[in-house]
């Protein structure tokens, strides 16, 4: 086990029960799982936890998972999404791409090291992108002073 990895949180979204419960045990040694079995509860994890990857089936039946990747955009952009789906559908693939801003498509039933690969690969574009947000922050700060400074010498 790769303790480096265990800081990763990662959420799956299905509706059907044995595959939350296959999940969990195929991948709760590498990362840090939290599962949900509908949109609902799958919002109140991303809202209580600072959730890194989320991984969702596409085929639920109340809200599918390129809906639910689209309702938690303006709330929670930051988790980077896979959508899991059983069925090649390529007009799922493009909604998925344009309205969930999905970083990943994978068809079921999962290959557990295609699914380890591409949530270490999504987890770093989750870090590079909080870290180009910190930078960007220090710098907005950073130039807020230059220019009170600039003013301050000028007035002098």
């Amino acid at each position: 086990m790769n303790d480096n990895n265990k800081k990763i949180n990662l959420l799956y979204i299905d509706d059907e029960p044995h595959n939350l419960i296959a999940f969990k045990a195929a991948f709760r040694r590498d990362f840090t799982i939290f599962i949900a079995d509908s949109a609902v509860e799958a919002r109140k994890i991303v809202d209580e936890n600072d959730i890194h990857v989320i991984l969702s089936d596409q085929r639920m039946p109340v809200t599918t998972g390129i809906e639910f990747f689209e309702s938690i955009l303006q709330t929670h952009p930051e988790p980077i999404r896979i959508l899991m789906t059983g069925y090649s559908d390529i007009n799922a693939v493009i909604d998925a791409i344009n309205r969930g801003q999905v970083y990943k498509y994978l068809t079921k039933p999962w290959n557990e090291d295609d699914i380890r690969i591409f949530v270490k690969t999504a987890y770093e574009v989750f870090m590079l992108r909080r870290e180009n947000a910190e930078l960007t922050e220090k710098l907005v700060v950073a130039n807020g002073k230059l220019e009170f400074m600039a003013r301050q010498s000028l007035l002098s």
